[in-house]
């Protein structure tokens, strides 16, 4: 079972959710499947409410001009695509009711009394494991950005707005590759990637950071991003 409707509520909240660590809707790519997806939809989806979903809608539009040179099969309905299962509640009373505690003991009765050696086996175990695991080093969760610089015309230095951006410096931060994207008479915009630390990098502070080269920048776009 895949997307069943980009029209309710609950058929939209699917869309967010298998975007909320995806870039495109199938693979790593920009394909056909999302381009018959970015079609069934009947408008831009709210940022407020569907925040991944909104993400996606913006980057495919970037892709309009090259739809039909897309890989892919386009007569695919977007309903091929999507989670093969997928559950939404809307009303706590339409879940189904949980199994009276009474009916099920899983572990057995609180009222029995357990060996004393079980018992001291048991918290040395558990002792030892909270040990182990708190002499380890959890990792930095990261994330991976692409970001629009636009600049305001086709007279914007761009060699200067491209040297401008990429010596910003923050810790949590590493830049990737750039390049320049055309988007119509005669202006290009900044297209970078970047690698973010997400306890230590705002990608909002990011964007004010960038936009103060007033001289340069109009305005910036996070049109891609996905936890690694």
């Amino acid at each position: 079972m895949g997307f069943t409707d980009f029209v309710s509520d609950s058929g939209l909240t699917i869309l967010n959710n298998w975007l909320q660590t995806r870039s495109y809707i199938s693979g790593y790519s920009p394909s056909q499947a999302d381009v018959v997806s970015f079609k069934a939809l009947k408008e831009q989806p709210a940022v407020e409410k569907y925040p991944h979903a909104y993400r996606w809608y913006n980057h495919v539009k970037s892709y309009d001009a090259d739809f039909s040179t897309l890989p892919g099969d386009p007569s695919k309905p977007f309903t091929t695509y999507g989670p093969e299962e997928v559950a939404v509640t809307h009303n706590p009373k339409d879940a189904p009711e949980a199994e009276d505690e009474d009916e099920v003991d899983l572990f057995g009765s609180d009222d029995e009394e357990e060996d004393p050696e079980v018992v001291a086996e048991r918290e040395k175990r558990l002792a030892e494991y909270k040990k182990k695991k708190e002499g380890k080093t959890k990792p930095a969760a990261k994330s991976i950005v692409t970001l629009d610089v636009k600049p305001w015309d086709d007279e914007t230095d761009m060699d200067e707005l491209v040297a401008n951006v990429l010596k910003i410096e923050m810790d949590g931060l590493v830049w990737g590759a750039n390049k320049l994207v055309p988007v119509g008479f005669g202006i290009k915009k900044m297209q970078v990637n970047l690698v973010v630390e997400d306890e230590k990098v705002s990608l909002d502070e990011l964007q004010q950071l960038i936009e103060e080269d007033e001289d340069h920048v109009q305005s910036t776009d996070v049109v891609a991003m996905q936890k690694l």
